[in-house]
């Protein structure tokens, strides 16, 4: 533990006192608003003093300090979302509008159903719910290449199947360019 006969958090106490005024003057310059400098600049503190005995034992106080201060402002930073105000007058997009590829939705749902088991399993799992391909592997055994290679060849036969019963086209870019969309999927 610490000496008994000095405050637990004096090295702490002395650091600040020496940087503080150099810590506000960084924080104000990177900053546009002075009173976020004075917000950040308590935080500074409020690790330091988190770090109890540990800030005791740092090589170089200062540029312990400063990193954090960094940090902090590298946090305001990615939390200042810029909101944009929108005019009244803005008209909402049209159907022509939207790319082909969002409106294969409903022939894809007609086409998972006729897919073997397995493929449509994988496909459920990582391309619909957002579960990773390692996570998919784990949970049922697999190597994670494995998994991989199933995952691509569930793919392919889903595309076979969409461009057979929806006519999917593809651009030059293999981008969806067209589809039929009610109808021919079935």
């Amino acid at each position: 533990m610490g000496d008994p006969a000095r405050p637990p958090f004096d090295c702490v106490v002395r650091a600040w006192v020496a940087h503080e005024r150099e810590l506000l003057a960084f924080l104000q310059r990177r900053s546009s608003d002075p009173d976020a400098a004075e917000d950040l600049l308590q935080e500074v503190f409020l690790k330091a003093m988190r770090q109890g005995e540990g800030f005791c034992t740092l090589d170089n106080p200062r540029a312990w300090l400063f990193q954090v201060a960094r940090h902090a402002l590298i946090d305001a930073a990615r939390l200042a979302k810029p909101q944009v105000e929108l005019p009244d007058d803005l008209v909402a997009p049209t159907d022509e509008e939207h790319p082909p590829v969002d409106a294969l939705d409903a022939c894809i749902q007609r086409q998972l159903p006729t897919l073997a088991d397995e493929d449509r399993d994988i496909l459920q799992a990582c391309d619909l719910h957002g579960q990773t391909v390692r996570a998919y592997a784990e949970a049922r055994g697999l190597t994670l290449p494995a998994a991989k290679s199933r995952l691509l060849r569930a793919r392919q036969r889903l595309r076979e199947r969409l461009v057979q019963a929806c006519q999917v086209r593809f651009d030059a870019q293999g981008r969806v360019c067209c589809h039929q969309a009610d109808g021919g999927c079935g």
